[in-house]
């Protein structure tokens, strides 16, 4: 019994003391995450590419417009896997030139670029061993752009990330269903039994490839809606990945994340870093969880000829602000052409922006959610270390700004656009917090107002 009871003692004071390792080792895995997710949280600003064969047609197929986005064309034109092919014969961008591509994401204020290293038509943009199916190896181009962006986004200073599609209408492990009408119906693709083990081995080569010879800091998963795709691919793959990159960065779509943020929590672990809200930025945010929203600047994600519909560039400002007030990022698409340029309409949104951010980029970079419970009916507010940034969409007529109450002292007020920084008359009550203004907006897309606080920003 002796023995025995102090065989007991041994068990308990031995898991009380690994109970204290898992605390610490928590804690120092929670500090690691911080760490691993710092560069992302504080860049708020990144530029989406959509780029392949699909930008060759550009939305039309057989002298007729496709309806719909453009790099779904193969799928929505039920184009024969032998007839797409044939589009890389005529991808020759020859007027490509990734030092311009990253400096027009740099001069606009995004610090990271993330382009389709293989969208669902399994088209690769870069020298894959993997298959022939890519730029370098079936088209006239035979260069590998990855490389070259990959190069010039580490010389200018922007983190180079990379889109994979896990659906892929191209690879013999894959089929297409048929359409109402009979035809050929990519969309979700139909995979073989007794390959699924092949594709995934497929998919962790290439993968490996874009980690090891392209750094890439973000892996952006979609097409996982297929039914032979689940969680516990998701969860397996981003094991796998993580282990050859801790500090890699994966969205929750490696998973089952379609709608943007579906099965995330706050450790991610399980289904992603990050959530990818699609087209839309939530109307409050995920509070404590990692977010981004994706969003095209017309109404397709790669070039389509005839698509005019542009967004203003008050509209892209104020949807970068929203973004941030609410603590998500903001990943904005481009659509290059065939022959490599990206298109002018975009060129000069991208440049009013960046005009924007080189006043305003303070009240973006590194901030935090509203520390207001509703959004605010002027616009909207984003916050750091003792300041309140006010990003102003509705200028007060009467010349009065109005807050709801703040429980820390404010000091101050400023237009963040006066580089003298001539104070605003501000006073405080236990009703809320009123700012002068004066009688013309700075911008009229977003006049910054910053707050001073002491001891906190509520």
């Amino acid at each position: 019994m002796k023995l025995a009871r102090t065989m007991v003692m041994v068990l308990v004071l031995g898991s009380l003391d690994l109970g204290g390792a898992a605390f610490a080792a928590d804690s120092t895995a929670v500090k690691k995450e911080e760490v691993r997710m710092r560069w992302w949280r504080d860049a708020r600003f990144g530029m989406f590419i959509h780029w392949g064969l699909y930008a060759v047609p550009a939305g039309e197929w057989q002298g007729k417009e496709v309806k719909s986005i453009g790099e779904w064309i193969m799928n929505n034109a039920a184009i024969p896997v032998a007839d797409y092919e044939k589009l890389a014969r005529d991808f020759n961008p020859a007027r490509f030139d990734a030092a311009e591509w990253v400096r027009i994401a740099k001069d606009a204020g995004m610090k990271y670029l993330v382009i389709t290293s293989k969208h669902h038509d399994g088209f690769c943009l870069f020298d894959t061993k993997a298959t022939d199916y890519n730029i370098v190896k079936a088209t006239p181009y035979e260069k590998d752009v990855l490389r070259a962006l990959s190069r010039e986004c580490k010389r200018q200073g922007v983190k180079f990330c990379t889109y994979y599609s896990i659906m892929d209408w191209h690879h013999p492990s894959q089929f297409p269903g048929k359409s109402k009408t009979g035809g050929l119906a990519y969309n979700p693709s139909q995979m073989h039994p007794d390959r699924k083990v092949e594709y995934v081995a497929f998919m962790k080569q290439q993968l490996r490839e874009l980690i090891s010879n392209y750094d890439t800091g973000v892996l952006w998963f979609d097409g996982e809606w297929c039914d032979w795709w689940t969680e516990a691919d998701g969860k397996d793959l981003y094991a796998y990945l993580r282990k050859l990159k801790p500090s890699l960065i994966i969205n929750n779509r490696v998973g089952k994340g379609r709608k943007g943020m579906e099965g995330m929590s706050k450790s991610g672990e399980d289904s992603g870093d990050f959530g990818t809200p699609e087209q839309q930025i939530p109307p409050s945010g995920f509070p404590g969880v990692d977010w981004e929203s994706c969003m095209t600047m017309n109404d397709t994600w790669g070039f389509k000829r005839n698509d005019n519909n542009w967004k203003s560039k008050q509209q892209l400002i104020r949807n970068l602000a929203d973004a941030a007030s609410k603590g998500g990022n903001f990943l904005l698409n481009v659509g290059p052409t065939s022959g490599g340029l990206i298109p002018p309409p975009s060129v000069e949104r991208l440049e009013a922006v960046g005009r924007w951010m080189k006043i305003n980029g303070e009240a973006i970079y590194g901030t935090t959610a509203s520390p207001f419970e509703k959004q605010l009916p002027w616009g909207r507010v984003t916050q750091k270390s003792g300041r309140l940034y006010l990003h102003v969409f509705d200028w007060p007529q009467n010349q009065k700004l109005v807050l709801p109450p703040v429980k820390s002292r404010v000091t101050g007020a400023y237009l963040l656009a006066d580089p003298n920084k001539r104070p605003l008359q501000v006073s405080q009550t236990e009703s809320g917090v009123v700012v002068s203004t004066p009688s013309v907006a700075p911008d009229a897309s977003d006049s910054v107002v910053v707050v001073k606080v002491h001891g906190g920003n509520r």
